[in-house]
């Protein structure tokens, strides 16, 4: 086993880490995506626009649906 392999046990566990942390990351650029659209005007900076989502409800809101959407993805695994 190298020793970047984690045990088995560990397995299911980084699955789940790696999985919600990547429906996180679509969450966020989404948002960052809506904050540099013609509706929110020009010359917005990026500094200016991760600190305007950069919130904890956002977050609790990402982390919220991403584990929704890990939890029906898996049941669609198993289910097909």
């Amino acid at each position: 086993m190298s020793p970047l392999t984690p045990p088995p046990r560990l397995k299911p566990i980084w699955r789940v880490i790696i999985e919600v942390a990547f429906i996180v990351f679509l969450f966020y650029s989404n948002l960052l995506m809506g904050e540099f659209t013609g509706v929110n005007g020009n010359g917005k900076t990026l500094a200016f626009a991760l600190h305007d989502i950069a919130t904890p409800m956002n977050f609790l809101i990402a982390l919220v649906s991403a584990l929704i959407g890990y939890v029906m993805f898996e049941y669609l695994r198993h289910k097909l």
